[in-house]
């Protein structure tokens, strides 16, 4: 029996080449008591339009329209205040789940009471081909491991909110994920992970993730901003930082 809803959040901003398929892999899923909340970041394509049609035939996909754009954070975090789940889960509009990934995770999570867990992904590009090898994520990570590097992928977070609550994104334009999963490290001993790849991340050319000197900034804030830390501290953690994301993506292929 299905009786726990899974919320699921989909930041939306001019996603029309992918967000059908991204949608149609939540409905896939072999887990079937869930809600979906898109929220449209001012998108001038038609998002918009292509969800509304799908949104007509399942009444569990719900569109909330930001007034203006307002960046990501903001807009996750207008999903998380919505969600009425008991768990709760993040799907970027150009990524794919496989169809067990809700039902794993949630099992994962009830099967051995842990209140966060994350899973493995492959990782292809923008025409779904494979492009480099699948990322295999650790068996478990904790705050002080999260500080040098974040395994743990937005598209595959999966977190248990009866036992913990809400938290929220720290308002930045991108590494906001990281900062909310260090906000949950300081509340629980371990993140677990799932070394099965239940999940695609789709690759593409202009992703800021993959440019990480673009990234620097961010990563930064985190430190300084985010978590409070010192010149020093700082520094000794950006260092780990950046030789892990040099590996993630040049060494582990």
């Amino acid at each position: 029996m299905e009786k726990h809803l899974i919320s699921i959040i989909t930041p939306v901003h001019n996603s029309e080449k992918f967000i059908s398929e991204t949608i149609k892999s939540i409905q896939d899923q072999t887990y079937a008591n869930w809600e979906l909340f898109l929220i449209d970041d001012g998108s001038t394509d038609n998002s918009v339009a292509i969800i509304e049609k799908i949104q007509a035939k399942d009444a569990r996909i719900h569109l909330i329209k930001n007034e203006e754009n307002s960046g990501p954070a903001i807009t996750r975090n207008k999903g998380i205040e919505a969600a009425k789940g008991d768990f709760i889960t993040f799907l970027d509009a150009d990524d794919i789940w496989f169809p067990k990934f809700l039902e794993t995770s949630i099992n994962t999570c009830l099967e051995n009471n842990y209140e966060f867990v994350f899973s493995s992904y492959k990782r292809y590009d923008e025409e779904l081909q494979p492009l480099i090898s699948d990322f295999i994520v650790p068996e478990k990570v904790n705050y002080l491991q999260l500080l040098k590097a974040c395994p743990i992928p937005c598209l595959t977070a999966f977190i248990d909110i009866r036992s913990i609550g809400k938290f929220y994104m720290p308002i930045m334009n991108k590494r906001q994920d990281w900062g909310l999963w260090l906000s949950i490290l300081k509340e629980v001993d371990y993140a677990y992970g799932i070394q099965k790849p239940l999940a695609i991340y789709r690759m593409r050319k202009d992703s800021v993730s993959r440019s990480k000197r673009k990234l620097i900034p961010y990563v930064w804030k985190i430190y300084r901003d985010v978590e409070g830390f010192g010149v020093v501290k700082s520094s000794y953690y950006f260092f780990h930082w950046a030789f892990n994301g040099f590996k993630k993506y040049y060494i582990n292929r």
